[in-house]
């Protein structure tokens, strides 16, 4: 493991050095470390989208973070974390729990209803991270935002109800869908406070852990009991296609490299500009999808999707929820 490790982290490093050399003298590097992070994450979105005929999204969450876990293995082991007071182990099995969750609801949604309506919902998680950091850390929110939140509320009725009302799209489909915003939004809430307990790489690294173990039961309890009512957490073990390996390996090393451009973007630049600039996992998705068969959205469904990432980009530029966002990648190897 710590072989293949070290020969991903060599790869990585020699691609990163070249990136980070070519824009090096540009003040705006931050904003293509970004736009690359977003490219990577959508890429992420439409190889699943393009495995769903021959696996399921549970395998696609194992694979993906089956990919990963070598990286940061071997990034805890040539760089050990400082000594830090620990102690919240269940505080950290419940991140990995809801982070593994939500990437079930997010592959499963990307199945189901279209690349770009699912990535849309995934990142209206802005708005649920504002509302749930004014309950639970009493956070007063600017008029500004609670303005951007009624936005991002709005603009998900549009994607949401019209779809619902013309049978486009089944309720479950898009609730799955919902649900993945909330829960990303929990995640990232989750985060501040673990920061104070451990490495954002120990943190990390449980979230892959769970994002293998997980799948495996959820596979598992699949072999011998499937019920498609419940599709999204249980599934059965199909052995992927040779044809197949390219497209899982991409999608692995998509979401790794757009982690890690992630990471150096915010280490760039003002994080409301970066967070801001990373809706354009929107866009990217939107061509991703027509390029894959889904439908163009309706204008209702634009609307919609512009909703979200005004949402999003009033709050991006809100320092307390960008505090959050940016302490969710830091640490990481970059």
């Amino acid at each position: 493991m710590l072989i293949f490790g070290a020969v991903w982290v060599f790869l990585l490093t020699k691609f990163q050095f070249v990136i980070a050399k070519l824009f090096r003298e540009d003040k705006n590097s931050g904003i293509y470390y970004m736009l690359i992070a977003a490219f990577c994450f959508a890429l992420t979105g439409a190889c699943s989208r393009f495995l769903r005929h021959d696996m399921g999204p549970i395998q696609l969450v194992f694979f993906r973070n089956l990919i990963g876990l070598p990286f940061i293995i071997y990034a805890l082991w040539s760089n050990p974390p400082q000594q830090q007071a620990g102690g919240k182990i269940g505080l950290l099995i419940f991140r990995g729990l809801i982070g593994t969750i939500s990437l079930y609801a997010l592959f499963y949604s990307i199945s189901k209803i279209g690349l770009a309506v699912a990535i849309t919902y995934q990142q209206s998680y802005p708005v649920f991270l504002s509302v749930m950091s004014f309950f639970v850390f009493g956070e007063r929110l600017k008029l500004k935002e609670w303005v951007a939140v009624l936005m991002g509320f709005a603009g998900i009725c549009l994607i949401f109800f019209p779809q619902i009302d013309d049978g486009a799209l089944s309720l479950k489909s898009n609730v799955i869908g919902f649900l993945n915003a909330v829960l990303t939004g929990t995640a990232y809430l989750s985060i501040r406070g673990l920061r104070a307990y451990y490495d954002t790489r120990t943190i990390v690294l449980s979230f892959m852990l769970c994002g293998l173990l997980m799948p495996v039961i959820s596979m598992g309890v699949g072999h011998f009991w499937y019920n498609a009512s419940f599709d999204f957490m249980v599934e059965k073990w199909k052995t992927p296609l040779i044809a197949d390996l390219p497209a899982i390996l991409l999608l692995g090393l998509a979401a790794l490299f757009g982690q890690i451009f992630l990471t150096m973007a915010f280490s760039h630049e003002r994080t409301g500009i970066i967070a801001a600039v990373g809706y354009s996992n929107i866009v990217f998705s939107v061509f991703f999808g027509l390029f894959l068969s889904d439908a163009i959205p309706s204008l209702v469904t634009w609307a919609g999707i512009l909703l979200v990432i005004l949402c999003g980009v009033i709050i991006a530029f809100s320092n307390k929820r960008n505090k959050i966002i940016e302490e969710s990648v830091e640490g990481l190897p970059s």
